[in-house]
């Protein structure tokens, strides 16, 4: 019985420390990007970096880290985010070269480029 309840135990503690299922928890996404990925961050009005290059094929997660909801939107509306609350992410993958400027709609005079090679 005491054998039982030894492995029940050790089972609960591998499930709640993810031991086995090759799953690791990344507290901050955009604090490490893959290879195929970049990070943006919004943060006091404005997207950091300003202009960010980056190869065909990568896909660009933004990340508002203001106290303040924003969007991601293209100028040529490529790609357009919904308002992003304190800590929510928009992704989007480039499959054209070309230079694309964006802003943040609820705030125009935020703004920045993404030059894809």
């Amino acid at each position: 019985m005491k054998n039982k309840f030894w492995i029940l135990g050790v089972a609960i503690v591998s499930i709640a420390l993810g031991i086995g299922s090759g799953a690791r928890a990344n507290a901050d996404p955009a604090a490490a990007p893959s290879a195929s990925e970049a990070a943006v961050k919004i943060d006091n009005f404005s997207f950091s970096p300003a202009t960010i290059t980056i190869p065909v094929g990568t896909t660009v997660r933004w990340t508002n880290r203001d106290d303040i909801p924003h969007t991601v939107v293209s100028d040529d509306k490529t790609f357009k985010s919904k308002a992003l609350d304190t800590d929510e992410q928009f992704t989007y993958t480039f499959t054209k070269a070309g230079t694309y400027s964006y802003f943040c709609s609820l705030h125009p005079k935020m703004t920045a480029v993404v030059v894809v090679k």
